[in-house]
């Protein structure tokens, strides 16, 4: 989705991110440092004290394990693979290892045969910055010339219709809701209704974030897409889970239960500034096959961004 590169230019986004990861760049720089601390060579040492920087990075272990073995087939093939050049093999590895989870079947707004309009089903637990997210994707997609709706099919906590609506009025979109306590497929229904009526390009919508019941969670959420078929035969087009990257290892919990309850097709990683957990981007979307769409660097409408996989890398890496 180039076009939110409207707003910013090329290197003020990647200011934004430097600015938003450099406590995680702190943290993985000081481990990665100590790892290869008087070597000269790539060794088995270096390796295993790389990987406990890895691992320690809340880049998780498998994922950490797929990035040695890359790494130890190039000092392998290169014969002889000096310290320095570890950043740079790291970079590369790393983002080849999350180009092979870019395979899915999501599109880009730009597409010239998107579906209109285009349905993106919104799924995380409450307090990961769901709504948030859903309110400066809205914004953004306004500002991009698209006809936007919302759907505040959460019915379950009155204070996500209110936010939701709130989004509504300061984008200047419209929220389509019903009562507190309504079937949220319902809601989805009459929003896609709508949307389609009125010619939209975008929809958004908000679900209920729950983990207490799987089975509960899994049967609303199918209930949910299959009454939007009713309206639209191929929604939802992209099944959206937003993640705290802040919270580091139990992101991956979450990403574990809702891949398990529905197909999830694209990640949002929120709140990445202020947190040394970043390397979670990573973990998580190679463990779980699922492209990483967005990421949250901050509070204004501009500091949700597209996700470039070699700046993230670099930016954490502290690599220019």
């Amino acid at each position: 989705m180039a076009f939110f590169g409207l707003f910013k230019s090329k290197e003020e986004q990647k200011q934004t991110l430097d600015q938003g990861l450099e406590k995680s760049k702190e943290s993985v720089l000081s481990k990665i440092g100590r790892a290869i601390a008087g070597k000269s060579t790539v060794d088995d040492d270096v390796l295993d004290n790389l990987e406990e920087a890895l691992v320690t990075s809340d880049v998780g272990v498998e994922t950490t394990l797929r990035i040695i073995e890359r790494v130890q087939a190039r000092a392998a093939r290169d014969k002889y693979l000096g310290t320095d050049e570890l950043n740079r093999i790291l970079v590369e590895e790393t983002c080849a290892l999350l180009q092979e989870n870019e395979k899915g079947n999501v599109q880009s707004l730009n597409d010239e045969n998107i579906p209109k309009p285009y349905v993106i089903m919104v799924v995380g637990v409450n307090g990961v910055g769901k709504t948030t997210t859903i309110g400066k994707l809205a914004w953004q997609f306004k500002q991009a010339g698209k006809k936007v709706y919302l759907g505040a099919a959460d019915t379950f906590r009155a204070a996500a219709i209110e936010q939701l609506t709130v989004w509504g009025e300061r984008v200047g979109v419209p929220v389509v809701k019903q009562q507190l306590g309504s079937d949220p497929a319902s809601v989805a229904f009459d929003t896609l209704s709508s949307a389609k009526a009125n010619n939209a390009d975008v929809v958004l919508i908000d679900t209920a974030g729950r983990l207490h019941n799987k089975v509960n969670l899994m049967n609303e959420l199918s209930k949910i897409k299959n009454v939007m078929q009713k309206v639209i035969p191929d929604a939802p087009h992209d099944v959206m889970l937003v993640l705290d990257g802040s919270t580091g290892q139990n992101a991956f919990e979450q990403a574990r239960q809702f891949t398990r309850a529905t197909e999830v097709s694209s990640l949002a990683i929120t709140k990445l500034d202020g947190t040394a957990k970043g390397g979670v981007v990573i973990g998580i979307s190679d463990q779980f096959h699922i492209p990483v769409r967005y990421i949250g660097l901050g509070e204004k409408m501009t500091d949700l961004q597209e996700f470039n996989r070699e700046d993230f890398v670099r930016s954490i890496l502290g690599i220019k």
